[in-house]
């Protein structure tokens, strides 16, 4: 009998691409989302495949599903500013309330669950680069506190199950992760700069851009999480890529890859916007025999022409238009 995997957050952007994933190895895939951020279209070229089936459901209420489960993994949460800014009450619950569903669905199906926490969990860290062990540098009342500590939340309760109850769980620490099905008015770093070059605007970075981020392709992302969820390891892991870059070196590098003649435009700096972000991986290295592969070049590229294939409609939401005060960089 084939192998059954639920996967939370399944028409988002790393929830579809997880989907893919599963299916190519030979999973039957139970995908879960209530599309308040997620969109059928990410997933819509699975719905013919025999071991691939939909649910349309709120984690947040009693979650059943019919039959045998052998994995579960929880990535249903909004994950950028302008989703946990605009929901900031259903982020919190996913985070609560979602992770105590599905851990309980774990526990009943005898699955193992791996669940799907950040590197926001480090705050604006004090520690550089962020390994495991650093416990953070978070506002709790803050704006992105919201989002912050439902995942440090979420973290929590997972051990608590896996100590109390013995449930195999798996928690992986995501970094900034980009590529194709991002939503292109998500307020991320990536999809804005690349939105606004496509549409001819100035690129909007915060602070005077020193503040750095690391960012890791999707495919690799991916194939990071696989492993950690069939390893035995049930400690947080990082996964991400560590090769570190400033807002403002990106810029540039986003202006010459979409050959654009736009300027670059500075504004004020959110609040507790990380100045630092990058992981350290030794961990996943050396438990998970893993590291990125794409390089940022060959990512961004992929990640551009995708952009670029979008419509016109698709590229001037008038979203687009307020949302820079909410970019996350």
């Amino acid at each position: 009998m084939k192998k059954r995997v639920l996967i939370t957050g399944a028409a988002g952007f790393l929830g579809s691409h997880l989907c893919d994933k599963f299916l190519e190895e030979g999973y039957q895939v139970v995908a879960m989302d209530n599309l308040i951020t997620g969109d059928l279209k990410n997933i819509e070229h699975l719905f013919k495949l025999e071991d691939f089936e939909f649910y349309h459901h709120d984690v947040t209420k009693f979650v059943h599903v019919p039959g045998h489960v052998d994995y579960i993994l929880h990535f249903a949460s909004p994950a950028s500013p302008i989703d946990y800014l605009k929901i900031p009450i259903q982020t919190l619950k996913v985070g609560s309330l979602g992770t105590h569903n599905l851990l309980g669905l774990a526990k009943e199906k005898n699955a193992r669950i791996l669940i799907a926490s950040t590197s926001e969990v480090y705050g604006d860290p004090l520690v550089h680069p962020q390994t495991e062990d650093y416990y953070g540098n978070v506002n709790t009342i803050g704006p992105r506190g919201v989002y912050d500590e439902a995942k440090r939340f979420q973290e929590s309760i997972t051990m608590a199950y896996h100590r109390f109850h013995g449930l195999e769980t798996r928690i992986a620490r995501i970094f900034n992760t980009y590529g194709p099905r991002m939503r292109l008015n998500d307020g991320r770093v990536i999809p804005a700069f690349i939105g606004q070059a496509l549409r001819g605007e100035d690129l909007t970075v915060f602070g005077d851009g020193s503040q750095t981020r690391s960012f890791c392709y999707v495919d690799d992302q991916v194939e990071g999480l696989y492993r950690l969820l069939l390893s035995d390891y049930s400690l947080p892991v990082n996964i991400g890529n560590p090769h570190e870059i400033s807002i403002l070196d990106f810029a540039n590098e986003i202006l010459k890859l979409t050959a654009s003649e736009q300027k670059i435009v500075y504004k004020e700096l959110p609040q507790d916007d990380p100045l630092q972000r990058q992981p350290d991986i030794s961990r996943a290295k050396e438990i998970l025999q893993w590291e990125p592969k794409v390089t940022r070049e060959q990512g961004m590229k992929k990640t551009f022409d995708y952009f670029k294939s979008l419509s016109k409609e698709e590229l001037f939401k008038s979203e687009h238009k307020d949302f820079s005060k909410h970019i996350r960089q």
